[in-house]
């Protein structure tokens, strides 16, 4: 006959005896049978259904006739010796004998296998397939193998369970008495951990020293324990994890939990979330789909919804989903199958209010039925300072450093050690992920936890000041940034300071909305001006400095508030919108605020955004006339710097006029004597890198002197320099200006393509409109060269989008390559129309650079006529494009205007004429031959058989014909 003993209390089922110290309790006979349920498997969970099935079999009974036998129970037994209660209530679910039981009348061993030899492991079977976690599986592995205990590390979400037992089912083999999976996340008390794992290998409890005797039965066994969910009870878990090493010298435990053991020969594997794709443009479904986050949303999404496939419409989309929920496993799992209600869009949107998106009440563990949930069970592990300090840290949008946690998360008078000490441990439950780098750590909370904290941190009451304690020292962070700018190396600037821009905009909106603290918020959009310079964040600038303009904020700024906004409102207008009026008037004003307060490096800065105004707006005169002030005021202050990069935009006026001899000269002097700063101050000051974007202007200069392999190198090495300073302008003045102009003019379709690929993407990432119409232009040309005649319209749509903001730099040339499109489609009449418009806007802004082309082209269109008076005056066009090209200097042009004519005279049977024009022009290229141009005028030369001779006859022709030839 079985006896249970527990305490003081003796129970013999059969007899329906329950006694204390040898005295009869009284308990009614339900609640005895209550108790042999119980008592019979302790440590186990008995459901709530068991217990009425087994004490009313044959009646149905409301489920508080169970409650109040418990109640009944309990009162009769009292607490137990250590001050707890025998029975423990698991919400929702059943109860547990959580007291040590000893049972008699059976053999004197500790503990007994229940069907022991009849089960290998108890591994719960997984119903879907591991997805991103190869190499974590092979380094867990190998570690196993050196490594008695292993815990798996991570946030909540991250699939730590999921990975360990598909490491178990690997190894399910590999260990004689089998693998065994303990799930500890709903123990309510650490008491039971050594019971839940007697209870998971199948162990009946014979012993009130339960730890001591799973060690004695693991003595001479192989086995893995897998204990899963440990955070809540680890220092019981750490302490049987000791017992049961140390007593048996083949078990091997793999264990997870938010936060490690820290017992001695514990091995740590901290768990990352699943790798996301970078915030990119341009994604393809293909490379969405090499990351194991996008890979796992994809597969679950196909599980939930057949036909879901991911394309390159919206690979951008799921990649953002997946970097919206940090690659956290779990809350993958969770929102894919949502694509059943929900599109890709829908679904990032609705991604806001995440407690109703991410949740799947079919999912078999409580925990994990909202993402909130797992939170909530962190959470709620936490000490109370704990908690407070992720409350607070959670203002931080971004990474931040202790020094930042410190400032914002420190009440006056505490200890700084508190936060430093407070971190630590947040660290080590996985709560605050860390970023090590060259210049130390920083910190950061994923952002499904710092939503979660936000919310606490609204409902503590705290929110606003905190808020505003937030705000205080992003507005510190800024200006000691500013001011080490100029002193600091770029890199270095950018670690330190780079990733501030997240906590800036979100401080900014805290500011202005509703209003909260505006003085704080003009001080740190000031603050932050250096920030959407240096980041390339022109339109975030625009929109920014626009608020603070405002007018209801006036009394909030100062004089220099103004100058400086007024400064970077007429930048970032000037490089998203275009020139319009108002980026004048903002630099007219910004120069007027700088003279008052004497400030002639603003003076400068407003002086040099003035003179590329005019650079764009065609009136390069007046471009002339500002870079004069510029040289004049540099001279007096003694600033070297900007004397001499000065040359860079006299060196640009001086190209576009024609003036190619004199703008070689300026640039080839400033690049000669430009100093690099050790920082990028200098596109602070110049708003581009001044000795790559002279490269870009001598590069084009160079080509159209007659050296196309050097202004392909020079171009080339200009783009290097421009990704290199990782600056959104300087890539645009690269690309659109120089690189792929070139590949245009030399006939390099492929390299054209490549490069219109990355700054057409580059552009729309950066919101710069103008920049984009300028792209248009060039991709038109490149559709154009390509025989595609969509480029017509393109281009057309392009050049009136720039005319109507009032650019008209490069203006003239493009309506030139358009007239020259429509006359080769068939429109004639349209394209003379047009290169009148492209002559006459090159003639009224004195931006005659292009002028030999415009006039080669005219005469082009001209020729399709055949009537005897156009060609003639088509080939007084051609004369007149050779005569200027020479004095510019336009090699290239002049081969350009020689070859359209000798085919001219080819076509009309004067072929005799052709190398005696066209010879000698070709042979003053000592470079470039396999260029479109070079090669189209010695297939002429080769095809007339004239590519040695040389004799005068064209000369004299072109005298009687009253025409000047340059090489008469």
């Amino acid at each position: 006959m079985l006896s249970y003993s527990f305490g003081p209390y003796v129970l013999v089922p059969e007899r329906q005896s329950l006694t204390r110290d040898q005295t009869a309790v009284r308990v009614g006979s339900r609640a005895l049978e209550i108790l042999a349920a119980l008592i019979e498997r302790p440590g186990e969970l008995v459901g709530k259904a068991e217990l009425v099935s087994r004490v009313w079999p044959d009646t149905f009974v409301e489920e508080s006739n169970l409650k109040v036998n418990v109640a009944a129970l309990r009162r009769a037994l009292g607490d137990a010796p250590d001050g707890t209660q025998y029975i423990a209530t698991v919400s929702g679910r059943g109860y547990r004998f959580v007291f040590p039981v000893r049972i008699a009348g059976q053999s004197d061993t500790s503990l007994t296998a229940k069907s022991q030899d009849e089960r290998t492991h108890n591994l719960p079977v997984s119903t879907t397939r591991l997805v991103g976690r190869s190499d974590a599986v092979d380094a867990i592995r190998c570690a196993l193998e050196v490594s008695r205990l292993l815990t798996i590390v991570g946030p909540g979400g991250v699939g730590k369970t999921r990975l360990a037992l598909a490491i178990a089912d690997q190894l399910s083999a590999a260990y004689d008495h089998g693998i065994w999976f303990v799930d500890l996340a709903t123990l309510n008390e650490a008491t039971l951990v050594p019971t839940s794992i007697a209870t998971a290998m199948g162990l009946r409890v014979h012993s009130a020293n339960i730890k001591a005797a799973v060690a004695a039965f693991a003595t001479d066994r192989q086995f893995m324990l897998v204990l899963d969910n440990c955070e809540h009870v680890i220092e019981a878990v750490a302490s049987c994890a000791e017992t049961l090493l140390a007593a048996a010298a083949r078990v091997r435990i793999l264990a997870t939990s938010r936060e490690p053991m820290r017992v001695l020969g514990e091995q740590v594997y901290r768990l990352p979330p699943l790798e996301t794709p970078p915030d990119v443009s341009e994604l393809s479904a293909a490379q969405a789909l090499a990351f194991p986050a996008v890979e796992l949303f994809v597969e679950r999404a196909a599980g939930s919804r057949g036909e879901f496939e991911l394309s390159d419409g919206n690979a951008p989309v799921v990649a953002e989903i997946c970097r919206r929920l940090d690659g956290l496993a779990l809350a993958i799992e969770l929102a894919a199958p949502r694509l059943d209600a929900f599109s890709t869009r829908e679904l990032l949107d609705l991604l806001a209010d995440q407690s109703h998106v991410l949740s799947d009440r079919r999912c078999g563990d409580p925990r994990h039925h909202t993402l909130a949930a797992t939170l909530d069970w962190s959470y709620g592990l936490l000490a109370e300072p704990e908690r407070v300090l992720l409350r607070r840290l959670s203002v931080f949008a971004g990474a931040f450093s202790l020094e930042s946690a410190c400032a914002v998360a420190v009440d006056k008078g505490r200890a700084r050690s508190e936060c430093i000490y407070g971190v630590a441990n947040l660290v080590a439950k996985s709560l605050i992920s860390t970023e090590r780098g060259e210049l130390g750590t920083h910190y950061r909370l994923l952002d499904t936890t710092r939503k979660y904290a936000l919310q606490k941190l609204a409902e503590s009451g705290e929110s606003n000041s905190l808020r505003q304690r937030h705000a205080e020292h992003l507005l510190e962070l800024a200006k000691r940034a500013e001011a080490e700018w100029k002193i600091r190396p770029t890199a270095h600037w950018l670690a330190e300071y780079g990733r501030k821009m997240d906590d800036i905009r979100s401080a900014l909106g805290w500011a202005f909305s509703g209003n909260r603290n505006i003085a704080v918020g003009v001080a740190l959009t000031v603050a932050a001006l250096p920030f959407w310079e240096h980041l390339s964040l022109l339109e975030e600038c625009r929109t920014g400095v626009e608020l603070a303009l405002s007018r209801c904020f006036a009394d909030f700024r100062s004089a220099s508030d103004d100058m400086k906004l007024q400064l970077a409102y007429g930048t970032a207008l000037l490089h998203t919108r275009g020139p319009l009026p108002e980026v004048k008037t903002a630099w007219t004003t910004a120069l007027g605020s700088a003279k008052v307060l004497n400030d002639t490096e603003y003076m400068l800065r407003c002086l040099w955004g003035l003179c590329d105004y005019f650079t764009w707006t065609g009136d390069h005169q007046s471009a002339l006339g500002m870079a004069d002030r510029i040289r004049k005021l540099a001279t007096d202050r003694g600033d070297l710097d900007a004397r001499n990069n000065v040359h860079r935009q006299t060196g640009t006026a001086l190209r576009y006029l024609g003036e190619l001899a004199e703008a070689r000269r300026h640039l080839e002097r400033m690049i000669s004597r430009y100093v690099p700063p050790v920082t990028r101050s200098d596109i602070a000051r110049f708003q581009l890198d001044p000795r790559s974007a002279a490269r870009g202007t001598l590069a084009n200069v160079t080509w159209l002197q007659g050296h196309p392999d050097k202004a392909v190198a020079m171009a080339q090495r200009q783009l290097e320099e421009a990704r290199a300073a990782q600056h959104a302008l300087a890539l645009c003045n690269a690309i659109v200006h120089t690189t792929c102009p070139i590949a245009l003019l030399t006939g390099d379709l492929a390299a054209a393509e490549r490069l219109l690929v990355g700054i057409e993407a580059h552009v729309a990432e950066h919101a710069m409109s103008i920049w984009s119409a300028m792209s248009r232009c060039l991709r038109a040309e490149w559709l154009l060269q390509s025989g595609d005649p969509s480029g017509l319209a393109m281009l057309r749509g392009a050049l009136d989008e720039l005319l109507v903001v009032g650019f008209r730099m490069r203006c003239p040339f493009y309506i030139g390559v358009y007239a020259a499109g429509l006359g080769d489609h068939g429109d004639v009449d349209a394209g003379q129309t047009a290169i009148g418009e492209a002559v006459a806007l090159s003639a009224s802004t004195g931006e005659i650079w292009c002028m030999p082309e415009l006039l080669r082209i005219k005469a082009v269109l001209l020729g399709k006529e055949s009537a005897n008076r156009t060609v003639k005056a088509a080939e007084a066009l051609y004369f007149q494009s050779l005569d200027l090209a020479h004095r510019q200097g336009a090699l290239s042009w002049e081969l350009r205007a020689a070859t359209a004519l000798a085919e001219h005279w080819a076509q009309s049977g004067q072929s005799e004429r052709v190398g005696e024009l066209l010879a000698p022009i070709y042979r003053r290229f000592g470079e470039g031959l396999t260029t479109r141009d070079l090669v189209r005028a010695r297939g002429l030369l080769d095809t007339l058989g004239h590519a040695g001779k040389g004799s005068k006859s064209a000369a004299r022709q072109a005298r009687r014909d009253g025409h000047t030839h340059p090489n008469s």
